[in-house]
């Protein structure tokens, strides 16, 4: 029932925005379309792959080891074996979200899939390295993600007090 609200959401939401275009002419609908063909084009396929990949991994990874590394029951070294794991990870959304949707079909409990995900969005080592460093001062980037820390293990924390999901 909620991803049907959720799919309705998006839909009415692109519909809405594409009425808001259509109204300011149609040169401006007619660039809007080409350029979201032309993404969805290019996203679509990136998508698919990672989502089949997440399913192979899911077959490669035996789900003991998931459950021995990350389950519900390793609490906090869980936690932090989560972070370690996200910040490690390459890649972008699509892999990210599927390897979390991996963990937690596996049976990786929610708070160490929150502080995954939250980890893996935050400090992305390739991403500072590859994109943040060379557009900041390196100093900002290690500064910014200092400060980022506690934000991994906070989402685990409200996991935890708020319950499985």
């Amino acid at each position: 029932m909620s991803a049907l609200l959720v799919d309705i959401v998006l839909w009415g939401s692109v519909l809405g925005v594409g009425l808001l275009t259509f109204m300011r002419g149609k040169p401006v609908f007619q660039t809007a379309m080409k350029q979201g063909v032309g993404d969805f084009i290019n996203i679509a396929p990136r998508v698919g792959i990672g989502v089949i990949g997440a399913g192979f991994i899911a077959a490669i990874i035996p789900p003991e080891f998931i459950i021995s590394s990350l389950g519900p029951d390793t609490g906090w070294l869980g936690v932090l074996t989560a972070t370690i794991a996200g910040a490690a990870t390459p890649g972008g959304p699509v892999i990210g979200f599927s390897l979390g949707a991996v963990a937690l079909k596996s049976g990786a409990g929610a708070p160490q899939v929150m502080a995954y995900v939250v980890a893996w969005a935050l400090f992305a080592f390739q991403r500072m390295i590859l994109w943040e460093i060379p557009f900041m001062p390196a100093r900002f980037v290690w500064f910014r993600a200092a400060v980022s820390l506690p934000f991994p293990f906070l989402a685990a924390a409200l996991s935890m007090l708020l319950g499985k999901p």
